[in-house]
């Protein structure tokens, strides 16, 4: 398979979910370490996997019609994680960022890092800075990737910069409302998720777009994320179909 096949749409691969789906999916990319444990390997061949498994989801969404997808890559917390994982995991984004530039591009996958940069070494920020650069053009599926994000942590720093602006007179305080913030925020550019999936068996959000998400619908999966397929996949965007979003309205 070239690199360019490696994020192209398989045909033949089985019907996706109805139209009608979610324009914005949001994943929480839970269970690569007990994935892996479970087999006997290092939790590292699991972040392994599960960086494969990115790939098949990044192919199949555009077939099914999701125009958004922002994945969970590493949190503000992870960094309490041994020093073994945290390291091996950041050579990991590099070696994606690496491997799979050439066939994001080429298959208009626009990609976008969110989270506090700071703390990341900065050949790696310069690599994700590079990648933006690279794909800024394309639209056939924007890819965003949590990378040292936490929705606290992007809140906190959204306020920071609103209050500057308060201060240096470009912003009157009355000015101030629920859009005015979000367009502080790391998303300020992407429409709010309309799903968020978390796999693993875990029910919890983990700080994740926690602005964002005030009105997503959930989908909480037993699956690890290593074994996450496109037709799990596929099932849950066609339950989706199904659901009614109110928004806090009444039915009709």
């Amino acid at each position: 398979m070239t690199k360019q096949d490696a994020i192209r749409p398989q045909s033949g691969s089985g019907e996706g979910p109805p139209r009608g789906g979610p324009r914005h999916v949001a994943i929480i990319m839970d269970g690569n370490g007990r994935w892996a444990q479970a087999r006997g390997k290092p939790r590292l061949f699991g972040h392994q996997a599960g960086g494969r498994r990115v790939r098949e989801i990044v192919e199949c969404c555009p077939e099914f019609g999701v125009e958004y997808l922002t994945v969970f890559a590493f949190s503000t917390e992870n960094w309490k994680r041994t020093q073994a994982e945290v390291a091996g995991l950041m050579t990991l984004f590099k070696r994606y960022i690496v491997k799979e530039a050439t066939a994001l591009r080429d298959n208009g996958v626009r990609v976008r890092f969110i989270g506090d940069r700071d703390r990341l070494e900065p050949k790696l920020v310069e690599m994700m800075h590079r990648l933006e650069v690279l794909t800024a053009g394309n639209e056939a599926l924007h890819l965003t990737i949590a990378i040292n994000y936490g929705g606290r942590d992007e809140v906190a720093r959204a306020t920071r910069r609103l209050a500057r602006d308060v201060k240096n007179g470009r912003l009157d305080p009355e000015d101030v409302d629920a859009e005015t913030l979000a367009r502080y925020l790391d998303t300020y550019v992407l429409p709010d998720p309309d799903l968020v999936i978390r796999t693993s068996g875990e029910a919890r959000i983990s700080n994740f777009l926690l602005w964002q998400s005030a009105y997503a619908e959930y989908e909480f999966v037993d699956t690890l994320w290593p074994d996450f397929t496109r037709e799990i996949f596929a099932e849950i965007l066609a339950g989706y179909s199904r659901r009614e979003r109110r928004f806090g309205a009444v039915s009709g």
